[in-house]
């Protein structure tokens, strides 16, 4: 896992969110955001904030658990 602070270059990525969210609470969800190597994670509580960097395995990995669960 990579923590970072956003980057000049951050405001280029195409961030999604889950499908899963309600409309009605639109701040209470993370978003995603794909580059080359990595899936990156942020509130969407906190746009400007840091966010997470996680390998596409590792990320692959958290997503099967979390579906299982």
């Amino acid at each position: 896992m990579i923590s970072k602070l956003p980057a000049e270059g951050d405001h280029e990525l195409k961030w999604y969110k889950s499908s899963y969210s309600s409309n009605s609470s639109e701040a209470d969800c993370v978003e995603v955001a794909t580059t080359r190597g990595a899936v990156q994670v942020r509130d969407s509580k906190n746009v400007p904030g840091p966010h997470l960097g996680f390998t596409p395995t590792t990320w692959e990995a958290f997503v099967t658990y979390a579906s299982e669960s």
